[in-house]
């Protein structure tokens, strides 16, 4: 029997083939696994799901249909204003789930299991990018949910498949960007305390400078510049094109949102090495 010389990594890790179909790979197995994981924990307790489908709920149910009938704010020609708020309110509950994922990282830097993801052979860019895609699973089961009470409501929606897939595409990818932002945070402060402060405090600027509740055309001039570069605002309108039909520039919110990920993984990839090197007996806690 032959042992590894000290610091010498596994066999079967020195011999891991390189390049960038392999790295592809690995990145793609990092983000099934994580989103695995992240469906396992929905299946096993179903509470939060049922507790989070109550906000969205509300907004449609009380905000949308009292709306609605006083038609106090203007939609495109032929789109009730229920529908024209679906949505808006699919992204915000995506946004709500998203922006405190950093919780999660903070909790695994003060249990020691970010320490020991670091470790590991993988890139720390495809541990977040695992973890921010995961986070979107809870944000498309939040997003079907919206949908079921929204067709309850008698909103009509595409049921053109390619057209639903790509919603769920774009879903995804706001939730990422938002996750990543959340981690970046995480990645910052120490306690848990302070990142659910700062979430709080970021969460409802975002959500109404977009254009989830009403067009960025009868906003003021200065919230109109902060619309324009809120990636909310292209997640809503991409939603709305694809959902209900709604006149959209499909490619620009996509390049957005694809652009605003990237740099949000980046971003948060680059801060989670100084927070992940602290040990965990000597990590603040909340």
């Amino acid at each position: 029997m032959t042992y590894a010389a000290p610091g010498a990594p596994p066999a079967g890790l020195a011999e891991l083939p390189d390049g960038p179909v392999a790295a592809s790979g690995r990145l793609l197995n990092r983000i099934g696994t994580l989103c695995w994981v992240e469906m396992r924990k929905i299946r096993h307790d179903r509470t939060e799901l049922y507790t989070r489908a109550i906000q969205p709920a509300l907004w449609l149910l009380i905000y949308g249909e009292v709306f609605t009938r006083v038609h106090a704010i203007p939609t495109p020609e032929g789109i009730p204003y229920l529908a024209y708020l679906a949505p808006g309110i699919m992204a915000q509950s995506a946004l709500f789930i998203a922006i405190f994922y950093g919780i999660q990282i903070i909790w695994e830097r003060d249990a020691g299991v970010l320490t020991k993801l670091m470790v590991t052979p993988t890139p720390r860019s495809a541990l977040i990018t695992g973890k921010a895609f995961a986070s979107s699973v809870r944000s498309l089961v939040q997003g079907v949910v919206v949908v079921i009470i929204a067709i309850l409501l008698g909103v009509t929606f595409t049921d053109n498949p390619l057209k639903l897939i790509a919603a769920a595409i774009v879903l995804a990818l706001g939730s990422a960007f938002f996750s990543c932002l959340s981690m970046s945070i995480a990645g910052v402060v120490v306690a848990r305390d302070r990142l659910m402060g700062i979430g709080q405090a970021i969460t409802m600027p975002l959500f109404f400078s977009s254009s989830a509740l009403y067009p960025a055309a009868i906003m003021p001039g200065w919230l109109q510049v902060i619309s324009k570069v809120n990636p909310l605002s292209y997640e809503v309108e991409a939603l709305r094109g694809l959902l209900i039909g709604t006149a959209t520039t499909l490619w620009l919110d996509v390049t957005v949102l694809v652009g605003a990920t990237i740099a949000a993984i980046t971003c948060a990839a680059l801060l989670l090495p100084p927070s992940a090197a602290f040990p965990p007996n000597k990590v603040m806690r909340s």
